[in-house]
């Protein structure tokens, strides 16, 4: 967390830490309520399966990592709706579904924060390196987010549980159709965890995948200027590079073209030259301040 100390709040993350660790008594006696009229193998089974994704968020929340903030982000929402069914359901008394809801919605809302995730990416920071975030597409949010994390969470659970209630056929569809779908969405999922900023020593850095076909420096010497920007279009004669992402806009000058190679579909990319590029970032008050502290020409929007 070090490298990225001043653009994570504390708070969150450790109310977080607090929330997860706490979810089994919060929790637990609507899950268990739930659980209850289900066949012996089937109720265990789902019971592992509840401990094996609570102890994963627990090593998210205490070490975060990309890797581990995907497997966060997929189980948090996943807990929630769990047990919003599980209240609909009856099952569990009144007392029980309130602190189970309420409990795992601030969870998912505190899991689907920027500190967690500025922190998960600083943990693999070089050096003297502070990584800010880019904002995800708003557009993803819409359907393809959810719609990606409810399909690898019902391919995980659905086919243990079909198996341990002796429906082996489907079971064993589910678990043969289900893994390259899981892995193609666990990919496409991950690959949000690891776009964002960089400011290093040499200048400043952009790794996002779904626009640039590698990781591009811009030399500090080269940057002529950089400033914040208004929500809307790119300022003319700047690639923009925020996929729909218009809050914390930032665009960076430089004193002459960049060469940059754009990520398109099917592997390939395209040679853009350019003499600035606009992204979207989280905190981009706490990233201007960095780069003016290290010696960027930051200038007034």
């Amino acid at each position: 967390m070090r490298n990225g100390a001043t653009l994570i709040r504390p708070i969150p993350v450790w109310l977080l830490r607090i929330v997860w660790i706490t979810l089994p008594l919060t929790a637990g006696p609507a899950a268990a309520a739930a659980l209850r009229d289900w066949s012996d193998t089937p109720q265990l089974v789902g019971e592992v399966l509840l401990w094996l994704a609570w102890a994963a968020g627990l090593l998210a929340t205490l070490a975060p990592r990309p890797e581990t903030l995907t497997a966060l982000r997929t189980i948090a929402p996943a807990f929630a709706v769990f047990a919003i069914a599980a209240a609909a359901d009856g099952r569990p008394s009144a007392s029980a579904s309130i602190g189970a809801v309420t409990a795992t919605v601030v969870a998912a809302a505190l899991a689907s924060g920027h500190d967690i995730a500025i922190a998960a990416a600083n943990a693999i920071a070089y050096g003297d390196e502070q990584r800010v975030l880019l904002r995800v597409p708003p557009a993803l949010f819409l359907a393809p987010i959810p719609v990606a994390r409810a399909l690898v969470v019902a391919v995980v659970v659905g086919g243990p549980l079909l198996l341990a209630d002796g429906r082996t056929v489907p079971g064993v569809a589910v678990l043969v159709i289900g893994a390259p779908l899981v892995y193609l969405l666990v990919r496409a999922l991950h690959g949000l965890s690891l776009r964002w900023t960089v400011l290093v020593p040499a200048g400043f850095v952009v790794v996002d995948r779904m626009t640039l076909a590698d990781p591009v420096l811009f030399l500090r010497e080269r940057i002529v200027a950089m400033s914040a920007v208004d929500p809307g279009p790119a300022p003319e004669g700047a690639l923009d590079l925020r996929l729909g992402a218009t809050l914390g806009s930032v665009v960076l000058w430089f004193d002459e073209e960049a060469e940059l190679f754009r990520a398109v579909r099917r592997r390939r990319t395209d040679t853009v030259r350019t003499r600035g590029v606009c992204v979207a970032v989280v905190r981009r008050g706490e990233l201007l301040r960095a780069a003016a502290a290290r010696r960027l020409p930051v200038r007034e929007g």
